[in-house]
């Protein structure tokens, strides 16, 4: 029995046991409501259920994936134009903010093989007759990594695997240098920015980057057209701008990049890479990978392509050459304002980006659809008299695929009057169809378990909380997690990291963020390449999109219980929980470095996955060959110890009304885990509980500064980072002490 078929069984056998559950969750008090509110709020999520047309969903998936639709494209202007004549029909004051920004394109891509033999890599991606949107090329972006550095370069090839730092540390114990080389790697693992940053890092003058067919190709099923996996010559797109240093436009940091902004030369901008680098498919690898030698990788090295994987170096010898076209383009990012009718000066924020690369069907259009329909929904209720007590924004971002960048640039711009008014940021992306996935700030996990136990499964009949509790049961990879999915009054939420819009409102501006997606059931290969278009996500990925709809009534139903909450519905114990959580995982990774017995690699804290999942997934915690001092955490302990005492006396004041200073207290709670002078080595990112990690890219780091000094043995550092993690969470216990009163 497969997994999604285990899966189904066991939330089957469980309904019996979940209806009463959630016949009693129905009939409870919501998070920050009253009974009388609670009853109001109930009848106008129905109201706004039956307003979600996913026939209406598809036609705007069709028009808006139709063509190529890139930040600086025709069709990208198109969209954002359509975008605001919408928003504006329903309702909504809307506004198309223009940023200028540098956004790279290519000029010249050149790969061939030079020595043993001799290829030329094709660089394309073939059109296929099943698929007309794969003939519709104009203005495609051909396969490339957007903020590589110009270069031409020829040396020998070295196999890196995925290009992380504990396959550096194999390399080394191979006697295997990448140092005047030119590394290949497969995508996967870390996010690809990360490749050419370590292997710049470790001396390669050049990078590749493949996609293993064991990954997501026909190592896993059929591929494309036949099946969802990724065709033989598809390639993923991608930025590999140093997005861990900071986001957003390269050459105006922390400040928008408005027509008059002061910017940096090209030459000094520190996030575009330093060693040239190119994506290819494993059509055009496997030649390349063919003609190396040296040592057998290891077996756990191993790919799907029908060779014997060598870790060179060479023989095979390769020339690269890129060049770019470095030029300024507008982003177009569509804002729409509706006034909220008791608090204005309160602000929910909720956001999808707009920008593909290529047809962009499931990234971004599939989430940004569903949001489409919430705020048609939205509109219309406020026309019917049902207007939100708060301001919402919907936000369509552009320029979000090299770099976060329209998302950013407005950030930046806005930063003082997001600071006072944004209440919280609701951000959603690509869907797919399975399980509720949900990351954020943990002062809104006990928000979102309500939201997810109120909103029915397509598949299933059960709510997506019970169906994932049912996955969970089965596949979590501890007892922990499982017992929890089993017992635990809400679901843990994801701690976030990068990789979509949410960062910069989270992790520069300290406002209280949530992430939402569906996924687990739909294959996926289609990720950035030629392939991503309306007849593979109908055919593959949401049929009917049952889950866009779903998507629509979870981030809808967050939306509008924020926006309506008499109370704020902010709540802290399940953020105490998370933080012993992640103070005990930083603990049992330092006696694991100092014993030396356990794989230090095991206790590595990121979220490029499902961390219920999956929490071992190596991603490169570097070994200590010296010796790890004892650390005093006890300051955490105790703050720790008061941030919970806090926690519970509040809990008995979530269901009482509110202030509007009592609210702005809540909503401003985030601020306090951010710090001005921001993270060592890199001030851009001022959330000292999350970030994303230097070298996972997208992956979350928690308390960043105590565990990636750990990590990266920086150990003269650690006892400030404690001071400053420990006075982060005493002054936000002493916020919620005043809450408490």
């Amino acid at each position: 029995m497969n997994r999604s078929a285990k899966t189904l069984a066991l939330s089957i056998s469980l309904i019996s046991g979940l209806a009463s559950t959630q016949s009693l969750l129905a009939a409870e008090t919501l998070l920050g409501f009253d009974a009388a509110g609670s009853a109001a709020q109930r009848a106008l999520e129905a109201d706004f259920d039956s307003r979600i047309d996913a026939r209406e969903m598809e036609a705007w998936l069709r028009d808006l994936s139709f063509e190529p639709h890139h930040v600086g494209s025709p069709k990208g202007y198109a969209n954002a134009q359509r975008l605001a004549e919408l928003f504006t029909s329903w309702g909504y004051a809307t506004e198309i903010a223009e940023y200028e920004i540098l956004f790279p394109t290519p000029k010249t891509r050149e790969l061939e093989l030079v020595s043993p033999g001799s290829f030329t890599a094709s660089l394309t991606e073939e059109a296929l007759d099943e698929d007309p949107s794969t003939s519709r090329t104009q203005d495609l972006l051909p396969p490339y990594n957007a903020f590589s550095r110009d270069g031409e370069v020829e040396a020998e090839l070295v196999f890196v695997n995925y290009g992380m730092p504990a396959d550096y540390e194999v390399l080394e114990r191979h006697g295997i240098s990448v140092e005047g080389k030119i590394a290949i790697a497969k995508y996967g693992r870390s996010w690809r920015g990360i490749k050419p940053k370590l292997a710049g890092e470790k001396g390669a003058i050049g990078t590749l980057i493949y996609s293993d067919p064991l990954d997501d190709g026909y190592g896993q099923g059929e591929t494309y057209p036949q099946g969802p996996f990724k065709h033989e010559s598809a390639v993923q797109r991608g930025s590999v701008m140093d997005m861990p240093t900071y986001p957003g436009d390269v050459l105006t940091p922390g400040i928008g990049a408005t027509p008059d902004a002061v910017r940096l030369d090209r030459a000094d901008a520190p996030t575009i890479t330093e060693i040239p680098v190119l994506p290819i498919s494993h059509k055009d690898a496997m030649p390349l990978l063919a003609a190396m030698g040296g040592d057998v990788v290891p077996a756990e090295w191993r790919g799907g392509l029908p060779i014997t994987y060598h870790m060179g170096p060479g023989p095979a010898r390769v020339r690269l050459k890129l060049e770019f076209n470095w030029t300024m383009v507008t982003a177009y990012n569509v804002i729409a304002r509706l006034e909220g009718s008791e608090f204005p000066d309160e602000w929910v924020i909720r956001g999808n980006h707009h920008d593909g690369w290529n047809h962009g069907a499931a990234d971004p259009i599939s989430g940004l659809v569903a949001l489409m329909a919430e705020a048609k929904a939205v509109g219309e209720l406020a026309q019917a008299g049902n207007a939100p007590a708060r301001t919402l924004i919907y936000a369509a971002w552009d320029a979000e695929e090299p770099g976060l960048i329209g998302s950013t640039e407005w950030v930046e711009h806005h930063a003082a009057e997001l600071s006072e008014h944004a209440v919280a940021y609701l951000n959603t992306d690509g869907n797919s169809r399975g399980f509720i996935n949900i990351g954020g700030s943990h002062t809104l996990e006990k928000l979102m378990g309500g939201v997810t136990a109120d909103v029915i499964d397509p598949q299933t009949g059960v709510s997506v909380d019970a169906r994932r509790r049912a996955m969970l049961t089965l596949e979590g990879s501890n007892a922990r997690i499982k017992n929890e999915a089993k017992n635990r009054a809400q679901l843990r939420i994801s701690p976030l990291g990068s990789g979509s819009d949410y960062t910069p409102f989270l992790q520069h501006l300290g406002i209280a963020s949530i992430n939402i997606a569906f996924g687990g059931e739909a294959q996926d290969g289609s990720y950035h390449t030629l392939y991503d278009t309306y007849e593979h996500y109908l055919k593959f990925r949401d049929p009917g999109l049952y889950y866009g709809v779903a998507l629509a009534q979870v981030a809808g139903r967050a939306t509008l219980r924020i926006a309506n909450a008499q109370r704020l519905p902010f709540e802290f114990a399940g953020l105490t929980d998370n933080i012993a959580l992640y103070l005990s995982e930083i603990e049992a990774l330092t006696d694991a470095l100092r014993s030396g017995t356990e794989d230090t690699n095991s206790l590595i804290d990121a979220g490029t996955y499902d961390l219920a999942l999956d929490p071992t997934k190596n991603l490169g915690a570097p070994s200590s060959n010296q010796p790890v001092p004892y650390f005093n955490f006890a300051r955490l302990h105790n703050a720790l110890t008061r941030l919970d005492a806090a926690a519970t006396a509040y809990e008995g004041k979530v269901d009482q009304p509110a202030s509007a200073e009592v609210n702005r207290l809540l909503y401003s709670s985030e601020r306090l885990l951010t710090r001005g002078h921001g993270l060592a080595g890199r001030p851009w990112f001022k959330h000292h509980l999350y970030a994303p990690g230097f070298y996972t890219g997208y992956g979350v780091k928690t308390l960043p500064g105590v565990r990636e000094s750990i990590e990266q043995l920086q150990f003269d550092a650690v006892d400030e980072q404690i001071v400053i993690a420990a006075q982060m969470i005493e002054e936000l216990a002493a916020r919620v002490e005043d809450l408490s009163r």
